[in-house]
């Protein structure tokens, strides 16, 4: 059994990790129980009732956190030279075309949103294998295929982020850092809580929404409790 240390047992030492927690108890552990040197993410695990093989219980979605996520975020707007000074304009880091589309099949992926336009997919969608491992792959399902350049630019770097449930049924998130206050993070927390629950197939039985749990970069787990939501 791996040795715990000081500061690991410290911190399991703030609060009972048998317990289920209030989002806003929670909002306040985290930020008790982070010991890292560093601006830590905040995060959330949600394990959902649903089946993520059946097409038709697929969750998946994108929100705006009121309170963005407190990172920098690097955008890549591929579009046509008539929509590159709108994406400029907007706050786009990397603006082009063909060069960037090389570059990527180079493997350059220094970017964290790419945005681009429905002309320029047929380009795009061949970049797949590069792209889809790392989760770049515009979609217009998360806003990042439009005409409207400039505002998914502005809606990416004010801190929208989408989120799909995974292979195991859960979706993994980050809700903001944990220099944010407490509240912050609870609203944040809430506005993802509150979409994905909206999204809740008319096909999936039972409890939806059984788990979801709370955490800081390397931080231990708070569990919240279900019932607030279910």
């Amino acid at each position: 059994m791996a040795t715990l240390t000081k500061k690991r047992k410290a911190a399991l030492a703030k609060f009972d990790q048998n317990k289920t927690y209030s989002l806003t108890e929670a909002a306040k552990v985290v930020k008790e129980i982070t010991t890292t040197k560093f601006d830590s993410s905040v995060d959330l695990a949600i394990r959902l009732g649903v089946d993520p093989k059946k097409a038709n219980q697929m969750v998946r979605g994108i929100v705006s956190l009121p309170h963005g996520t407190g990172k920098t975020v690097r955008i890549l707007a591929i579009v046509t030279p008539d929509k590159e000074a709108e994406a400029k304009a907007a706050g786009a880091d990397y603006v082009g075309l063909d060069e960037y589309i090389e570059k990527i099949k180079g493997g350059w992926t220094d970017v964290d949103v790419i945005i681009t336009m429905p002309s320029v997919m047929g380009k795009v969608g061949a970049l797949g294998r590069v792209l889809g491992p790392r989760g770049l792959m515009p979609n217009p399902k998360t806003g990042t295929v439009t005409m409207e350049v400039g505002k998914a630019v502005q809606d990416s770097k004010g801190g929208k982020i989408d989120f799909k449930v995974d292979k195991a049924g859960i979706i993994h998130t980050s809700v903001g850092k944990v220099s944010f206050d407490a509240q912050k993070i609870e609203e944040n927390a809430n506005e993802v809580i509150q979409a994905i629950i909206k999204l809740k197939p008319s096909s999936a039985k039972g409890t939806y929404m059984k788990s979801v749990t709370m955490s800081s970069t390397m931080s231990p787990g708070i569990i919240i409790d279900t019932k607030l939501f279910n």
